[in-house]
């Protein structure tokens, strides 16, 4: 038996309302709230929520010392070249996505978290 169930992932970011905008457009989910949490309704799926955190600090992936990713989301897309082109319009930033070979390419997000992309 569970001890708990998973309730929603929270990203700490400068601007809640940008970033869920960004994740909203990337998961075709709808933006809920305003000010300091702001939430993301996805279709059939989890929700995502955005928290503003003063002083936030984008990690640096990849790194091994302090401030390294903490976590990441992987997004699983049917066409990773399409995908790519898009999650660039909006905001996102190539990490290592050079290689075309892999099944995943990572990116960051307008806040600097960690992302990837994955074939399904």
């Amino acid at each position: 038996m569970a001890l708990a169930k998973l309730g929603v992932v929270v990203l700490d970011c400068p601007d809640p309302r940008a970033l869920a905008g960004f994740y909203a457009e990337v998961l075709g989910g709808t933006v809920e709230g305003d000010g300091e949490w702001v939430d993301v309704k996805v279709p059939g799926g989890p929700s995502l929520a955005f928290q503003a955190a003063p002083g936030f600090v984008a990690p640096q992936w990849p790194r091994a010392d302090h401030n390294s990713q903490q976590f990441h989301l992987d997004l699983t897309v049917e066409d990773m070249d399409a995908a790519e082109k898009e999650v660039l319009a909006l905001g996102a930033t190539a990490l290592d996505a050079a290689d075309r070979t892999r099944t995943w390419r990572v990116y960051a997000d307008p806040a600097g978290h960690p992302f990837c992309l994955c074939a399904c």
